[in-house]
């Protein structure tokens, strides 16, 4: 006698490379009786289905799953769905809206280590799951170098009806952006939204205007054949958005360190379906949001932000960092089991910027770590 499979249960949520922040949504086949929800082979949860659509609240541990969904029908039939490369984040970093607010101490700390650093430099910071932080010289521009790669692909993903599809040309070109910094993947997307580089460049120009990004200008493509390395007044809540030191460079890409944090944010934010982003951009889903989180996660450009955390347990940086002779920058999001903060670091030298920009992103990162984990 043949027994017939009951069909799988369909997800929305989780989805395959794609961040998650634990919520799992979805739809069970009719006559589903029981749910089980395994992570990485191990059974994390049962519940009894009183109706066909689901949503489960897990904490998920930091880092990239198997997750797989089951249901139990009335006669022990089990049907499962599974998910691969799902990297899961705590229910800590699920993005609120939180107004910003000054925390002196800090202030006082990147002061004292943007003075130490002997350049000109500019540093922006701030908790997002309670709004507190700091900033130095955050509206001074920069040459913004590889940094403006994540405009780009915020740009490109809110004219797409959903993430690239996996292991796709576009996904590909995504990822060389973005994971190894690669001009001529920059070049073809901006050329793929615009017709050119100076056309999607305006375009990209045209996103960063629209979700308030005052100081950042995208100035065409990028040059080939080169290393892949490469206002005054208060925030809300009395973050300080000053020019304290503005260095002279010339023309070409600029931003700020506080363009590049709002910036990150809003691609946090819309990860969740909040923000800027998804209000002027609403073509930027939730589900491409994740994706691109996904993406940083890949970013392996260690020594910056993540320098003096190595291969710390429960702790990861998701940035993308740029740099030219003069200039190094990093940017991005520092998640932990409590929590989530972004980080903008940006540096000048006119006779050559190195290692020690590196090191004040670090710092940078460690001191604000250290005390946003701190209870107080």
């Amino acid at each position: 006698m043949i027994v017939s499979t009951p069909p799988p249960p369909s997800l929305v949520v989780p989805a395959a490379h794609q961040v998650s922040y634990g919520i799992v949504r979805g739809v069970a086949a009719s006559g589903s009786r029981r749910l089980i929800v395994r992570i990485d082979g191990r059974v994390r949860r049962r519940e009894v289905l009183r109706q066909r659509a689901f949503v489960v609240d897990l904490d998920l541990p930091l880092g990239v799953h198997t997750i797989r969904i089951e249901t139990v029908d009335a006669k022990g039939r089990v049907a499962g769905t599974t998910v691969r490369d799902v990297y899961g984040l705590p229910r800590s970093a699920r993005p609120r809206l939180r107004a910003g607010r000054l925390d002196p101490y800090l202030q006082k700390r990147l002061r004292q280590l943007t003075q130490a650093f002997g350049g000109t430099s500019a540093v922006y910071v701030q908790n997002l799951s309670t709004g507190e932080g700091a900033a130095w010289n955050a509206r001074a521009t920069f040459p913004a170098a590889s940094t403006l790669k994540l405009a780009i692909a915020v740009t490109v993903l809110a004219q797409l009806d959903g993430p690239p599809r996996h292991g796709s040309t576009l996904d590909g070109l995504m990822r060389a952006m973005l994971v190894f910094s690669d001009n001529g993947a920059a070049n073809r997307l901006e050329t793929l939204i615009g017709g050119s580089t100076s056309g999607g460049s305006a375009l990209v120009n045209a996103t960063m205007r629209a979700i308030g990004l005052e100081r950042t200008e995208m100035y065409g493509g990028y040059i080939l054949n080169t290393s892949l390395n490469t206002f005054r007044g208060l925030a809300s809540g009395g973050i300080p958005l000053t020019v304290v030191d503005q260095a002279s460079w010339g023309v070409g890409k600029t931003t700020t360190a506080y363009d590049l944090a709002r910036l990150t944010r809003a691609v946090w934010l819309a990860s969740g379906g909040l923000g800027p982003l998804r209000r002027a951009r609403p073509g930027f889903s939730p589900g491409e949001g994740r994706y691109l989180l996904r993406v940083l996660a890949d970013v392996r450009d260690s020594g910056k932000l993540d320098r003096q955390f190595g291969s710390r347990s429960g702790v990861r940086v998701f940035h993308k960092a740029g740099w030219v002779g003069t200039a190094r920058h990093d940017n991005g999001l520092l998640i932990w089991r409590g929590g989530v903060f972004v980080a903008s670091v940006m540096t000048y030298r006119s006779g050559g910027a190195g290692i020690s920009s590196d090191v004040l992103a670090g710092r940078v990162a460690r001191t604000a770590w250290g005390r946003f984990r701190s209870d107080r």
